[in-house]
């Protein structure tokens, strides 16, 4: 029997058809380039620049001969990517992150997740392969440390000019500089600026008066902790702002100080209604997010 042409099966039939055509088609159009891209992966070598598989393809010739379909090529490179990573294979997780970027760099999460590999992940591989982890000179880790660090920066510095106005670049740059590295002066610079952001989050001033603590600026992080107290909102309304937290690092910090008491800040209804002293978690310790600094 005939299907009536304007039947449901006969149409999802005439779609599904149409849908394989096309897929087909993509994946014939798409093989040269295919075999060139990984003709370029294989050809890496282990201290190779971000920069170098966009300059050998060229981001304008990916991005014009892939069209429409970017994004799906660039999730399939992603995945590659992960494959390596799980190897710990640094080239080729390298080179693969790098070209996923460089195929659409519209998803921030590619950027900001490659950064997070090049400076905490791919570190450790390069000294293991030094040898054993305890047994490798600490100005050697610290060598390593610092350049992935560097590359990681180079990547985010590139994302920013596809995101400009996206707090969470400066946040990444932050979080790397203050536990991979402990380059306070940059972290501090990074979490300042997060700061001014709209929809910062609250651990960022936190961490931004610890980082000036380590700088020795102790009486610079009071000031701003100081001024920082009165926009907080209650921590029964909104637990993340950690109210009492950043009360109690003022407190130790006027300790620490050795402020004299007309020039502390005024006790609070808090620390009034409180019968005993308040335990409350460490400062260093409270905060959204998931790295060290944050934890």
């Amino acid at each position: 029997m005939p299907l009536d042409r304007e039947s449901w099966l006969y149409r999802t039939g005439r779609r599904l058809a149409l849908t394989a055509a096309v897929l087909m088609g993509v994946g014939l159009a798409c093989a040269p380039l295919q075999n060139r891209v990984w003709g370029e992966v294989k050809s890496f070598q282990p201290e190779m620049n971000l920069r170098d598989l966009e300059d050998a393809l060229g981001q304008g010739v990916i991005i014009g001969l892939l069209g429409g379909f970017r994004t799906l090529v660039a999730d399939f490179v992603y995945l590659r990517a992960s494959y390596y990573w799980e190897k710990s294979d640094r080239p080729n997780t390298e080179a693969l992150l790098a070209l996923t970027t460089s195929i659409d760099p519209r998803p921030l999460y590619f950027w900001l997740n490659a950064a997070r590999i090049i400076s905490y992940d791919i570190p450790v591989w390069r000294v293991r392969e030094r040898g054993d982890f305890e047994d490798v000179p600490q100005a050697y880790k610290d060598h390593i440390y610092q350049e992935q660090v560097d590359r990681a920066m180079g990547l985010l510095d590139r994302a920013q000019s596809f995101h400009p106005d996206n707090m969470q670049i400066p946040l990444e740059k932050a979080r790397i500089y203050y536990d991979k590295v402990k380059d306070y002066e940059n972290a501090a610079k990074y979490y300042h600026q997060v700061t001014q952001m709209p929809d910062a989050p609250y651990y960022a001033a936190r961490i931004y008066a610890n980082a000036l603590d380590n700088l020795g600026r102790s009486r610079e992080a009071y000031e701003f902790l100081r001024e920082l107290y009165p926009t907080l909102p209650p921590s029964e309304e909104v637990p993340q702002a950690s109210r009492e937290v950043v009360l109690e690092r003022i407190r130790e910090f006027e300790n620490d100080l050795d402020m004299p008491l007309i020039e502390r800040f005024p006790p609070q209804s808090i620390e009034l209604a409180a019968p005993d002293p308040v335990n409350l978690t460490p400062f260093s310790t409270t905060g959204e997010g998931t790295s060290a600094s944050e934890d």
